[in-house]
């Protein structure tokens, strides 16, 4: 059973359709949108501040979500991918984004609608990331504008796949 549990009285909210894995953390003031999956041993620990996710959104296996005491909160649009190890936190992401394995999203970030941040990149605190580009590196930087080969072949095919998979857990 996934630990699923309350803080300071507020209970995650979950929406249709959702797929929470059997080891996945999901506490406090959390809440999911529709057809949304949190994948093995990831984490999204509403605890210190809120955390809203969007509609189909993955988190993968091993990811951490969580905000700074107070002062930043989670936010994240529709059709979201957050990869395997990756950690976001505290910051603002819009609605068809890829966020890679292992990247790292830090406070008040806002990363733009249509937009890959490429595995293993840092996206260091405050930065906005523009609409429709491609962010790599340490520190991560504009790599390039995404085609919309790209929209399609790689954050909506995630997307697509992470719904389909979680359809053969239930």
């Amino acid at each position: 059973m996934p630990v699923i549990l309350p803080v300071k009285g507020v209970s995650p909210q979950f929406g249709k359709n959702c797929f929470i894995a059997p080891n996945a953390t999901v506490v406090g003031d959390v809440v999911i949108g529709d057809d949304c999956s949190i994948w093995f041993n990831a984490v999204v620990r509403g605890d210190v501040n809120s955390i809203r996710i969007g509609n189909k959104v993955n988190i993968q296996d091993g990811a951490v979500l969580h905000c700074t005491y107070e002062k930043t909160k989670v936010h994240l649009g529709d059709n979201v991918s957050i990869g395997h190890n990756a950690i976001v936190h505290g910051c603002k992401v819009h609605d068809n984004v890829l966020i890679g394995m292992g990247a790292i999203v830090m406070d008040n970030c806002e990363i733009g609608s249509n937009t890959i941040i490429a595995a293993g990149a840092v996206v260091t605190e405050g930065t906005v990331v523009p609409s429709g580009c491609i962010f790599a590196g340490v520190p991560a930087k504009k790599l390039k504008d995404i085609s919309q080969e790209l929209i399609n072949g790689e954050i909506n095919r995630i997307a697509n796949n992470y719904l389909m998979y979680s359809g053969w857990f239930k």
